[in-house]
């Protein structure tokens, strides 16, 4: 398993990191049988949010570890926070919310809420999950300065933030901003479409995230791109014979033959191609997937390979 530096820093972790979304579904021993995959393979890094499972996840994850016998130290542990949960609209392993906050009392208790759940002291990080339009700087700055003084906090960032929005919320804390999770993956690729379509005026020359990977390869962030896999929001997969990718799917399984690996290797070996040094975050909870999706971390594409499958997936050069 390759490593890579969170946000310019010397802390090293994995390249490849699970996600607990699908946890709340799981019963201990199979949520632990999750994780000791997950270290077999050499991931040491732990993605979740309290929406997740309405907190069920979480607390799936605390449990786990001790059935499991993993120690803390053993991992690296993120959270998300600043999404107040819909019941109404929330069920299974999707969770919506009613509004966002990012006032002092909520980001605080959000945090108390995961360490409780999760049965640990502290998270290694903790992302604002999405942009609030109300978000007042003096609040989010001494929410973190609590966390961080606390010993509850040692890292900050973000999640589906612009760079604009980036830059208004560091200049107001302290905490260095040091991640910026977004959906990024083979069927979702908008965030390098606008840069190759510069100075066209079809579809994809219409930049939507504002050059968010430009902007954290300058201000050395660590983009977490999750939903490697997914096609859309609730669509699916587009690894299997859906006619959406059946092009791709061809690629995937011609290049997985000649790495000697599965084509979510491939499709994760093709994210951690990128220059810009991301992490990918795994969300499958099947322990064969999660080690299969992890050989990607060794996979060298060719400069050649990863162009024919951003081709097969659709996209094209001007």
């Amino acid at each position: 398993m390759k490593q890579v530096a969170i946000g310019g820093t010397n802390w090293t972790t994995s390249n490849v990191a699970l996600g607990t979304m699908r946890m709340a579904t799981l019963d201990t021993k199979q949520t632990a049988a999750a994780l000791n995959a997950a270290l077999e393979a050499g991931i040491n890094y732990i993605d979740s949010a309290d929406i997740y499972g309405n907190g069920r996840s979480e607390e799936h994850f605390g449990a786990a570890m001790k059935e499991a016998g993993i120690s803390r130290d053993q991992l690296f542990i993120q959270s998300k926070g600043g999404i107040v949960l819909d019941p109404a609209r929330s069920h299974g392993d999707f969770a919506f919310g009613q509004r966002y906050d990012f006032s002092k009392d909520h980001i605080i208790q959000a945090v108390d809420g995961i360490l409780k759940r999760m049965d640990i002291d502290y998270l290694d990080a903790f992302l604002l999950h999405r942009p609030d339009p109300l978000m007042e700087l003096d609040e989010v700055a001494a929410a973190f300065d609590e966390l961080e003084t606390s010993g509850k906090v040692r890292h900050f960032g973000v999640s589906n933030f612009n760079p604009r929005q980036i830059e208004f919320l560091q200049s107001g804390v302290r905490q260095p901003l040091l991640i910026d999770q977004v959906q990024f993956s083979l069927a979702h690729t908008g965030m390098i479409d606008f840069g190759i379509h510069t100075n066209m005026a079809d579809e994809r020359s219409v930049n939507h995230d504002g050059g968010i990977i430009e902007y954290t390869r300058l201000h050395k962030m660590t983009i977490q791109t999750w939903s490697p896999f997914q096609w859309g929001m609730f669509n699916g997969t587009f690894i299997n014979d859906d006619e959406h990718y059946a092009k791709l799917n061809q690629l995937l399984a011609k290049l997985a033959d000649k790495y000697e690996v599965s084509k979510n290797a491939i499709a994760v070996a093709w994210i951690l191609r990128h220059p810009a040094h991301m992490q990918v975050l795994l969300g499958t909870v099947n322990p064969q997937h999660i080690l299969d999706s992890a050989k990607g971390s060794d996979v060298e594409l060719t400069k050649q390979e990863w162009y024919d499958l951003y081709f097969a997936a659709g996209n094209d050069l001007p």
